[in-house]
């Protein structure tokens, strides 16, 4: 992959694939003109990783969409890469032009996900971000295929059964009929059936008019308004379900340039942005010292992930060398400290949960955060980020010693 020379490039150049390769850099004009405009508004010289920043601060305070485009531009390089490797690590081996299309898709969820607070290297965050993204939805997709819409229906839990139908954007109401329908299905069919089947047939007639009179008799007590429902009606709902859940586990990747509307005239997302920006916005993060401010917090934390690395047991610590500093996989951990797989994960795992638990701590002391799943989520992406630079760092180090 070519690298990108200019920051202008960087923030306004996005993967151009050739035959699931990468076939060079494609420039979007409106925001290359854009970097360019703002880069004459200032006059301090700001690295790759500010002007991150910047975008990433007028996205999160303004929900600018204009941001998010410059963003989705910087982060080409991690999610082409985190594609392709796990485009040849993975049984299914899907092409890491999908995967690459699959992954930038979610460019809000690791965005709202990103806490400079806790990292300032969006990069890096990105990289296990994707990561994250693309196992969890190759895992989900890999259970959806296999499974018939009714077995799909059993198995799925009913928060992610509320994230696909919002997906679709029906109504708050609607939704409640429909999760409604569904608990009433999981009540009745399969009762008899044989449980984590994945081939469950259709239900018969008399099984939908059970459902049917039981959401009837449901819908007074958990609905406020709602009217009876026959069981074709119902039956539709159910399908209607499984196609939600389906969509939500297949996104379909909607280019930034593509137009707004079926008309091949109508103006792409781009050309409907706004063209200004709060310029002053990137002032303020010069000026505020974060970049000092940052500094010194991830010192304080790397003092206390440090510490407490120091009390884990000796062998813990030993495991943690191998897995991040050597890189090798658990069985390669195994094989050559002559203990089982299942204490190494074991082990790996509580490790850490330990160490997790410092930083929340840490966290809550120093920077005042609240832990909410967000948060959390956040946090042990920031784990990992730090003890495999952590890890890195030592290496390189006693490389540089010998």
């Amino acid at each position: 992959m070519q690298p990108r020379q200019t920051v202008v490039e960087v923030f306004s150049t996005f993967v151009q694939f050739k035959a699931d390769n990468f076939g060079g850099w494609i420039t979007d004009p409106r925001l290359r003109r854009s970097m360019q405009q703002a880069l004459k508004q200032e006059v301090t010289e700001a690295s790759e990783s500010v002007w991150a920043l910047y975008w990433h601060k007028v996205w999160q305070t303004q929900s600018n969409e204009l941001a998010m485009a410059h963003l989705a531009a910087y982060l080409q390089e991690v999610c082409f890469w985190v594609a392709r490797k796990i485009s040849l690590n993975t049984s299914a081996r899907q092409a890491p032009a999908d995967l690459f299309q699959t992954a930038i898709a979610r460019i809000q969820y690791v965005l709202k996900r990103f806490n400079p607070q806790l990292s300032s290297n969006l990069k890096s965050y990105a990289e296990f971000a994707f990561s994250n993204v693309l196992k969890d939805t190759l895992r989900k997709q890999q259970e959806a295929d296999i499974c018939t819409d009714w077995a799909l229906l059993q198995k799925v839990t009913q928060k992610r059964l509320v994230d696909s139908l919002e997906h679709t954007g029906l109504a708050k109401g609607m939704i409640a009929q429909y999760v409604l329908a569904w608990k009433c299905f999981k009540e009745l069919y399969a009762a008899t059936e044989v449980r984590h089947t994945r081939k469950l047939i259709k239900p018969e007639a008399a099984t939908w008019q059970a459902i049917a009179d039981l959401y009837n008799t449901e819908r007074i007590h958990q609905l406020s308004q709602s009217e009876m429902c026959s069981p074709d009606r119902l039956e539709q709902w159910i399908t209607n379900c499984a196609k939600a859940i389906r969509a939500f586990l297949y996104p379909t990747p909607i280019s930034i340039d593509a137009p707004s509307t079926a008309s091949e005239e109508s103006p792409s997302l781009l050309e409907r942005l706004p063209s200004n920006t709060q310029d002053s916005l990137l002032t303020d993060l010069l000026i505020e010292e974060e970049t000092a401010t940052r500094d010194t917090q991830l010192a304080e934390l790397t003092k206390v992930l440090e510490g407490a690395i120091a009390d884990l047991p000796a062998q813990t610590q030993q495991l943690l060398d191998a897995y991040y500093q050597q890189q090798l996989t658990q069985q390669q951990i195994t094989q050559q400290l002559g203990i089982p797989q299942y204490t190494v994960s074991r082990r790996l795992s509580s490790a850490r949960q330990t160490l997790l638990k410092k930083l929340a701590t840490w966290s809550q002391e120093m920077l005042h955060s609240s832990l909410n799943p967000d948060v959390l989520t956040s946090m042990s992406t920031v784990l990992d980020e730090w003890l495999t630079a952590h890890y890195h760092q030592s290496a390189s180090s006693n490389r540089e010693y010998l």
